[in-house]
């Protein structure tokens, strides 16, 4: 069973290992993420498959506002779980017990004529706890519309995300052709 499979994309004439190096460098993800505001790498070599990423995130009072979702401030832990340059980077959600999650998060790169395609792609099979959690306080009809909400949430802030990367990405490349320093 898939609970959550959502995918987006965005054109940026970044080549790949550009667009690799930005969305492989999680601490910088507050530059483009509605939600996460940055955070640090805590254990393992920074991007490499194994190491982890405690992620600092930040959502407004708004979203799904009838359901029981966390809000404001908090903080999740994550292993890398694949990083192959410049094609793909991958993430996992870890438990409070620290073992891995179905609730994979990607990035694939795709060369193109002209630049790279960006994909964002989420996974979520077996709900996590704090999908198990939330879903606890709803009746069925309420579980359906939380799924169907959180769904259509998260393929608006991730398609914001590829957006947000492009556009991150033709600033730098527009600087560095007027030859500004940075």
């Amino acid at each position: 069973m898939t609970l959550f499979e959502i995918e987006t994309s965005a054109f940026s004439t970044a080549t790949p290992d550009e667009l690799y190096a930005l969305v492989s460098d999680l601490p910088e993800s507050g530059r483009w993420s509605p939600e996460c505001i940055g955070g640090q790498w805590i254990s393992g070599e920074p991007g490499q498959v194994g190491s982890r990423f405690r992620g600092n995130n930040n959502r407004a009072t708004d979203v799904v506002a009838w359901a029981p979702v966390v809000r404001g401030g908090w903080q999740t832990e994550s292993e890398i779980v694949a990083a192959e340059a410049p094609r793909q980077f991958s993430w996992s959600i870890l438990n409070r017990s620290g073992e891995l999650q179905e609730s994979v998060w990607s990035y694939f790169v795709d060369a193109a004529e002209g630049g790279s395609i960006l994909r964002h792609h989420y996974r979520m099979g077996k709900p996590t706890e704090g999908i198990t959690e939330i879903m606890s306080h709803l009746d069925e009809e309420g579980k359906q519309r939380f799924v169907s909400e959180w769904g259509d949430k998260l393929r608006a802030d991730m398609q914001a995300t590829v957006d947000a990367i492009a556009r991150i990405t033709e600033e730098s490349r527009a600087t560095q052709e007027a030859g500004v320093p940075q």
